[in-house]
């Protein structure tokens, strides 16, 4: 019988007693009560002949392994180790006994037709051992669920941010963890040792935003309380609470919702401030961007005044993207002087257009198709590029198309391919109109040996995607983001693929994108965390420009289209109903003369139109009639970050010059800018909304009332009182 065993036993000379060696604690056997035909019983277990006959079971016996059992049959056989039996059951059937042995996955393997007696001694034997061998493991497994924990307990300290990346970090060495237990994970709560640990594991696996956000609002209100005399003192007036949590969040992308007036250029600051004075960086560290120089410069101003330091330098992206080269190639590039002349810029494209048309009769043939079909203007018979006029006409035209195209970066074949399918063979055909145009904007680039300012980006793009450049920037700090192009967007891809840990401070306000005739896409905005990452947005919910009547106006009138982001933007001062009034465009005269009976001298009153052009005769007599009104005249695109006491927009009309403006767009347009949404006047909606919000006390809408625009309607709708005199 013993030399059928598969089990090591051990007979020891001159002593009556048999060890089982094979498993932990090690268990012995009496021979003087039992026998050697009986230690077989322990390790196998046989199905009777009648019980094998009668089961019809694949299963008819199972022995005992080192750590595991083997389940067998004349032509099937399962070895189950312990490390994945979750249970043992032993039934007793109307003759015979049967076990079951129960895996994951609800998976039961079961042996029938074994002797009752027998299937019993099996059993209480096999299960011993099974549990001993459990007992030891579940110190292992133990031991592996409490490190996890400390692991955890160093991730979320107090003093620390807990991001959305970090919880998955945690979540995934959990779970990889768990993968290594020596036992199911389903048996874990069966262990005294094991319990806990396994319910806190598992509560970090389940229940994790909820956690997150509870250890994160925690964390904020200790900073600032800690840091209360910082955000007491890094601005001129106090940083204010939302201001303050936007400052301290964590997030490695981080988009804050900036309303007109709620302070986005100290929020800027003082984050720069606090990762300084948390040590969580260095100044070189910290990268300040801006979409304009003056931007740039009037940021610098701010960081030395408020922080004392030059060593922060706020960067426009021509700026970074000329740094990044001369550091990646030790080559400074220069900028074409053609970029800061459009006259000159225009001059050449006009040229050139006009010796494509005069050298080959198809491509003149196309340029007149385009011109009359598609932009529908009216072209002279015979040599119409000779025609100055139209030379006038269209060399801003040529101007935009080129720029769009280089800005795409791609070659002719992308750009026509990335062209939505409804214009992409007019598209194609138009390309191919404009590209000797193209080429020869690229040889007067290279007769000039310098670079355009979309060239200038691509090769920062191309330096640090080739390594020759590593960013030491860890945070990322940019203003103004709903302005952001899918150019900029890369080189700021481009620069986290470098550091992985760097973050992103995103302000901007989604109400007032108004640039995408140059190429600004307002979803890297609306979908920030789609393009750049898992992680937080968060509002400034308080604006110290404009009353709450002017801003109940100009929310109620911005979110009406759907797509446009929810934030609460409230207001320290009341309004009276009169702070926002439409009043017919011929009373501008009465308005100013009425103005200029109680305006002080020191407050401004800043006009606004649609178009340059629309700018009022009245101004003309300004300084003689209203001499003492301080009065400025500007378009609504020029008036973006301005602010006035007193706001007079102009042009509400239907018509020639209307507004909101109908589309103008050609197929360059159409197929190189960013889709627009699918709401009617969108961008138009947030130009208005610009104007109306550059105002702290009123605002005055005059209206063409023989062509009113379709916003005075809605204006009215909102409550807007329409004055028949000022």
């Amino acid at each position: 019988a013993l030399s059928l065993c598969l089990i090591p036993w051990i007979i020891r000379p001159g002593d009556c007693s048999v060890f089982y060696a094979g498993a932990p604690g090690r268990w012995r056997l009496n021979l003087k009560t039992s026998n050697l035909i009986e230690i077989r019983h322990y390790m196998e277990l046989r199905a009777t002949t009648l019980g094998k006959r009668m089961a019809q079971h694949p299963y008819d016996r199972v022995q005992l392994l080192n750590a595991g059992v083997k389940v067998s049959g004349d032509s099937h056989e399962y070895l189950i180790p312990f490390n994945q039996l979750l249970s043992i059951h032993c039934k007793r059937g109307l003759v015979w006994g049967e076990l079951e042995f129960i895996l994951p996955g609800e998976k039961v393997v079961r042996l029938h037709g074994t002797e009752w007696n027998e299937t019993q001694r099996f059993y209480h034997h096999l299960n011993t051992l099974w549990q001993q061998w459990s007992e030891e493991m579940s110190d292992i497994a133990a031991d592996v669920l409490r490190q996890q924990l400390a692991d955890v307990a160093r991730s979320s300290a107090e003093g620390k941010w807990l991001t959305r990346q970090q919880v998955t970090d945690i979540q995934r060495k959990i779970r990889h963890a768990l993968g290594g237990l020596p036992v199911p994970t389903a048996r874990l709560d069966a262990f005294d040792n094991c319990r806990e640990l396994w319910r806190q594991c598992q509560s970090w696996l389940s229940n994790t935003e909820k956690a997150r956000l509870e250890h994160n609002q925690t964390f904020t209100e200790s900073m600032l309380e800690q840091y209360r005399g910082f955000f007491a003192a890094v601005e001129s007036s106090p940083v204010n609470p939302a201001q303050a949590r936007a400052v301290v969040n964590g997030e490695r992308s981080l988009l804050v919702l900036a309303g007109a007036g709620s302070g986005k250029t100290s929020v800027l600051v003082a984050r720069a401030g606090w990762l300084l004075t948390r040590g969580e960086a260095a100044a070189e560290q910290i990268l300040l961007l801006a979409f304009g120089r003056q931007a740039a410069q009037e940021m610098d101003e701010r960081i030395r005044e408020r922080l004392g330091t030059e060593e922060i330098s706020a960067r426009t992206f021509h700026s970074l993207a000329l740094y990044i080269i001369q550091q990646g190639s030790k080559k400074a590039p220069t900028i074409s002087k053609l970029e800061n002349d459009s006259a000159a810029r225009q001059k050449l494209l006009v040229q050139s257009w006009q010796q494509q048309c005069q050298e080959k009769k198809a491509q003149a043939k196309g340029w007149r198709l385009w011109l009359e079909e598609e932009m529908d203007w009216q072209i002279p018979e015979g040599d119409f590029w000779h025609d100055k006029t139209l030379q006038r006409r269209i060399a801003s035209r040529l101007d935009r198309w080129v720029s769009l195209m280089r800005m795409h970066g791609g070659s002719q074949a992308e750009m026509i391919a990335g062209a939505p399918e409804e214009v992409r063979d007019l598209f194609g055909k138009r390309v191919k109109l404009m590209a000797p145009l193209l080429k020869a904007w690229k040889t007067a680039l290279k007769d000039e040996n310098a670079v355009d300012f979309s060239g200038l980006i691509h090769q920062a793009i191309n330096v640090l995607d080739k390594g020759r450049f590593v960013s030491p920037w860890k945070h990322i700090l940019v203003d103004e983001f709903q302005d952001i192009s899918p150019q900029r967007a890369s080189l700021l891809a481009a620069l986290r693929r470098q550091n992985t840990q760097t973050t992103l401070f995103a302000v901007g306000d989604d109400w007032q994108a108004i640039y995408r005739f140059s190429g600004a896409q307002l979803s890297l905005t609306t979908a920030f965390n789609h393009y750049f990452g898992e992680g937080d947005c968060c509002a400034l919910d308080t604006t110290y420009r404009f009353n709450s009547r002017i801003g109940e106006v100009a929310n109620g009138f911005i979110q009406q289209n759907p797509h446009q982001l929810t934030k609460p933007l409230n207001s320290l001062v009341a309004g009276d109903k009169k702070a926002v009034t439409l009043l017919a465009q011929d009373k501008l005269d009465d308005l100013l003369d009425k103005m200029s009976g109680y305006v002080k001298r020191e407050q401004r009153i800043l006009l606004l139109a649609r178009y340059h052009h629309l700018k009022p005769a009245a101004l003309e007599k300004a300084a003689t009639r209203w001499p003492h009104l301080h009065l400025d005249f500007m378009t609504i695109h020029a008036s973006k970050g301005q602010q006035a006491d007193y706001v007079i927009i102009l042009g509400l009309q239907e018509g020639d010059d209307a507004f909101p403006a109908p589309a103008r767009e050609s197929i360059m347009e159409q197929a190189l800018l960013p889709q627009p949404e699918d709401f009617p006047d969108a961008e138009e909606r947030r130009l208005l909304y610009v104007a109306i919000t550059r105002a702290r006390l009123r605002v005055w809408l005059l209206f063409n009332k023989e062509q009113p625009s379709p916003f005075v309607e809605m204006l009215e709708a909102l409550g807007v009182p329409v004055a028949r005199k000022p």
